[in-house]
């Protein structure tokens, strides 16, 4: 008799749902690792395009460490940067230590590339350690150093070679770093690398612009009996040219001449002008012993001649002796009026007439303006990028300036200009030239 064929199971049969179950939960399980992959790489495409917008080293460093720890899930994280044999650890950016944590390290040096720490330095493949204690190149750790048992390190190459090395340890979870982790914080790295690059490049670019700015800027000379002190802030942009310039001199009549201006643009056109302007203006000056309305309209006229000058502000003062001081003789080209300092911290804003900016009409009449310095005061010449805010009303920013004026009006001249630089009520976003001019106290 033939064997009786075995029944299928029942949709209801306890071995079958149990079987579904299993196969749910694995899809489930599966689901949840793509969701978790998804946002993991999500995150690191965040990370990336955040850390290569920054454009200071300390700051793309301490993102660098902060970055990894939030991929990895990781409590402590820091960047070892090497020196220049690429034997030891030169700098030790740390994130992750409470402050409790900070101060039982107080006192204590950064490590400089021993122990765990010097084996990922001279074996720079990524490094999973899931006791740290245990591991052969183990040097323990200082005292009033946090517990930490478990380190993923992985190095940070720029153009091939070894930049420094970013250490992580203890996931939150309690659990060791696994190859997720590692690759996740591997491909950052390599991220990292770009960024760092982009950053040095940057800082190059900068360095160089603002070096040759400053070199087509003058050292002022001396101007006794009068002070004079200046300061030139560049702009953040990179590779920025500004047309902000200065000058002072003293003049064969026996009087001293000072100058601020301000080239329209930020190119090397507006610095090569501002260079033209500041020569030609020099010459004028000796040759001319007219009210400062005379040089500026001469200058105008000149300039249109020989060059395409760009639209260019400027403010042209004579200090001339007189019987009780002194006397300030200006005239100005669409600029910001001076700013006067008594010695008992009084400001005035020596409003008047401002004149057309240089480029805009050869012919128009420019006006020539006259106020007493009493003995000790400061006469101060600036450009917009000191006092503008998008956020504020430029008579805001003029406010502020002055209030900064008073508050630091008993400082060396030198110190002053470089405090109203440091501590500027502007937005920082534009370059800035400061000029001050001290008159003798009796």
């Amino acid at each position: 008799m033939a064997g009786r064929e075995e029944e299928p199971e029942q949709p209801g049969s306890p071995d079958l749902r149990l079987r579904l179950d299993a196969q749910l939960d694995q899809i489930a399980g599966q689901l949840r690792d793509l969701a978790t992959a998804k946002d993991r790489l999500q995150g690191l495409l965040e990370a990336v395009l955040a850390i290569s917008r920054e454009t200071e080293l300390p700051t793309v460093l301490h993102r660098i460490v902060t970055t990894a720890m939030s991929l990895a899930n990781a409590r402590y994280g820091a960047l070892g940067v090497l020196d220049d044999s690429g034997e030891y650890l030169q700098q030790f950016i740390t994130a992750g230590l409470s402050e409790s944590e900070r101060a039982d390290l107080a006192g204590t040096e950064f490590p400089h590339g021993r122990g765990v720490l010097g084996h990922l330095i001279h074996h720079p493949e990524p490094l999973r350690v899931d006791d740290i204690p245990s591991h052969p190149a183990s040097a323990g750790f200082p005292p009033g150093h946090p517990h930490m048992r478990t380190l993923l390190g992985v190095a940070i190459s720029v153009r091939g070679t070894i930049y420094g090395d970013l250490y992580l340890s203890e996931r939150r979870d309690g659990q060791p770093f696994d190859r997720d982790d590692e690759d996740i914080v591997v491909t950052l790295a390599g991220a990292a690398g770009i960024a760092i690059e982009n950053v040095r490049l940057f800082e190059q670019i900068r360095d160089g612009a603002e070096h040759f700015q400053r070199l087509l800027l003058p050292t002022l000379p001396d101007l006794h009996p009068f002070t004079a002190a200046a300061t030139y802030r560049p702009a953040p942009t990179p590779g920025h040219l500004g047309g902000d310039w200065y000058d002072a001199i003293w003049l064969p009549d026996n009087a001293c001449a000072v100058v601020i201006g301000d080239v329209v643009g930020h190119d090397l056109r507006a610095a090569a002008a501002m260079a033209q302007t500041r020569s030609m203006l020099r010459a004028l000056l000796y040759d001319r012993l007219t009210p400062p309305s005379a040089v500026l309209h001469q200058l105008d006229r000149t300039l249109h001649a020989i060059t395409d000058l760009p639209v260019t502000t400027a403010c042209l003062a004579r200090i001339e002796p007189e019987e009780e001081g002194w006397m300030l003789h200006w005239s100005t080209a669409g600029h910001f009026p001076p700013l006067l300092l008594t010695p008992d911290r009084q400001t005035e804003y020596l409003h008047a007439e401002p004149g057309l900016p240089l480029a805009v009409n050869t012919e128009q009449h420019r006006p020539d303006h006259t106020h007493p310095l009493p003995p000790g005061a400061t006469v101060v010449f600036y450009t917009d990028g000191l006092i503008e805010d998008p956020a504020r009303t430029i008579d805001e920013g003029m406010t502020q300036l002055a209030e900064l004026a008073a508050a630091h009006a008993d400082l060396p001249l030198q110190d002053f200009v470089n405090t109203l630089a440091d501590h500027h009520p502007s937005d920082g976003h534009d370059d800035t030239a400061i000029l001050a001019l001290r008159t003798p106290r009796n």
